[in-house]
């Protein structure tokens, strides 16, 4: 496949490499096009035999509250929102250009959940990728249930679909006692997927020195750990690699703008 200027050429996915070269993609499972705005998208090819969308969206595991998320629906109540919102579109939009991931950051109530699933629906709905969604806690407690004799299910069992996802959100990341076996279990998913060149979507309401640099950090997150000194430096610096770091400020939506709602509707 040419190089289109400006754009790095598109390499094959782990998936791509086992399937037969096609002409159009190269063996990449994407074609891509210039539109008449001159802007180069790319989309899933016929030969990667594009599966149902909505049963990918439900293999996917998004949870129930977030699984009508979408960018219109997404309300961008300031300027940092707003600038939020319009990455992350980009960021579907040049998928798979590119083989970085995103690392949403904020306090709670700003979207970052909404935004990331958002972006996980869109890129499985309008590409075809085959993504998953994992709150960070619950990824623990499952692998930790595993442990049990009757659990029926193993360690690798759980961490396997997680590895090999083209797409995976990791949600509210670091939002857990973080001991030394946890830790580890981060590091395990984090090298392996960065080490596949796999992309990679977090969020995480821990103060990062990077966004103090920036911004000063909301009250709401000045008591709380360093996303450093929850994670380690060392997969610190690997998200550094993995990610576009995008940070979102605001008050809390939940709080100001659906509660007002509920006190001032049909029933208050």
């Amino acid at each position: 496949m040419p190089a289109f200027e400006g754009l790095p050429e598109l390499k094959p996915r782990a998936a791509a490499r086992t399937r037969r070269q096609c002409d159009a993609c190269n063996g990449t499972g994407y074609e891509v096009h210039t539109g008449e705005d001159g802007v180069a998208r790319a989309r899933r090819c016929a030969c990667t035999g594009e599966e149902e969308p909505e049963r990918l969206v439900k293999a996917a595991r998004v949870p129930r509250r977030y699984a009508s998320c979408s960018f219109e629906s997404y309300d961008a109540l300031n300027g940092s929102l707003g600038r939020a919102k319009a990455q992350t579109m980009k960021f579907v939009e040049q998928y798979p250009i590119h083989d970085f991931g995103l690392l949403l950051l904020g306090p709670c109530g700003v979207g970052k959940t909404h935004l990331a699933a958002a972006t996980l629906l869109s890129l499985i709905r309008e590409k075809g990728v085959r993504g998953l969604f994992y709150d960070f806690r619950d990824l623990i407690k499952e692998i930790q249930a595993s442990f049990n004799p009757v659990s029926g299910t193993t360690e690798m069992e759980i961490l396997r679909p997680i590895f090999s996802a083209e797409v995976l959100v990791l949600d509210d990341l670091g939002a857990t006692k973080m001991t030394e076996w946890v830790r580890d279990t981060l590091s395990h998913i984090i090298n392996t997927r960065y080490n596949e060149r796999r992309v990679t979507v977090f969020t995480s309401n821990l103060a990062d020195e990077a966004a103090q640099a920036v911004v000063p950090t909301d009250e709401r997150m000045r008591e709380r750990p360093l996303l450093r000194d929850q994670i380690g430096d060392a997969l610190r610096s690997r998200l550094y690699e993995m990610c576009e770091v995008i940070l979102l400020e605001g008050d809390d939506y939940r709080r100001t703008v659906k509660s007002t709602a509920r006190r001032n509707g049909p029933f208050g």
